[in-house]
């Protein structure tokens, strides 16, 4: 899905400077298209949902696996 890659790359980009809906409509999104975008960027761990900040929602870190 084209629309969620630059939905997300514009996430990372904004770097939590802009509210998430007004990002999907830079984007040409409307609400509902933006909400199923953060739904599938949540289900797959690549956003995290907080309530701090005028983003509801942050880029995940990744996590280094331990080497054994």
């Amino acid at each position: 899905m084209r629309n969620k890659d630059k939905y997300f790359k514009a996430l990372k980009e904004s770097n939590g400077g802009c509210n998430e809906i007004e990002l999907g409509e830079k984007l040409d999104l409307d609400e509902n298209s933006t909400r199923q975008i953060l739904t599938q960027l949540l289900s797959e761990y690549k956003i995290e949902y907080v309530e701090n900040g005028f983003c509801e929602y942050s880029v995940m870190k990744t996590v280094k696996g331990r080497v054994r």
